[in-house]
């Protein structure tokens, strides 16, 4: 792969999806370049854009795109630009095989989030030194921030919550707000769940 240097007024952005092969596109997002990538070209489009000037690693995350899988998207940026130069590089990946690469050999400073990712999302970074647990307590059973994950404390505790303002005297009057159920928290019991095109728009 050519190392794209980017300069004044080019489109960088632009050459960098060049440098990441058939199948990349540039997007926007809130006026932040976004680079969608293949998933076999996901290191080496990080590492182009190291060597492009964007040393900075910011931070990786996912969103769990439900049917059509995961998006994994990383932020790196030029410092030492004015204004600061940001890029957004995003892939996906499918549901049944949630796995990509890991970056740590080109952004150091990735460990600590593809760990997290690993942990919330249950994605997997191949070749990562250690996907050891980082927030949760030892026994932890599912993947928080997946779609159908349920968290226990919405089930748990009225939403919006246990007490609202005036709510004391009101019931005390015999006069009850509605209780709302949580989006995403079945009735009567909660937990771990299929995944379903219904979670968002419950």
């Amino acid at each position: 792969m050519n190392v794209v240097i980017p300069g004044e007024g080019d489109d960088w952005a632009g050459r960098l999806a060049d440098a990441a092969g058939e199948g990349a596109a540039v997007g926007d997002a809130f006026g932040v370049p976004v680079l969608d990538v293949p998933a076999d070209r996901w290191v080496a489009t990080l590492a182009a854009a190291r060597d492009a000037g964007l040393t900075f690693f910011d931070w990786l995350s996912a969103v769990d795109e439900l049917d059509a899988g995961f998006s994994v998207v990383a932020h790196v940026a030029d410092l030492t630009r004015h204004p600061v130069l940001h890029l957004l590089v995003r892939t996906a990946i499918p549901r049944e095989a949630p796995v990509l690469p890991t970056v740590t050999g080109v952004y150091r400073g990735a460990s600590w989030h593809e760990r997290e990712t690993h942990e919330m999302f249950g994605i997997g970074f191949d070749g990562h030194p250690a996907l050891d647990p980082l927030l949760l307590p030892d026994g932890f059973d599912g993947h928080p921030l997946r779609k159908e994950f349920v968290l226990a404390a919405r089930a748990a505790k009225p939403w919006p919550g246990a007490k609202e303002p005036g709510e004391s005297d009101q019931a005390a009057a015999g006069k009850t707000r509605r209780r709302l159920l949580p989006p995403g928290v079945p009735d009567p019991s909660w937990g771990p769940r299929q995944p379903s095109a219904e979670v968002d728009g419950e």
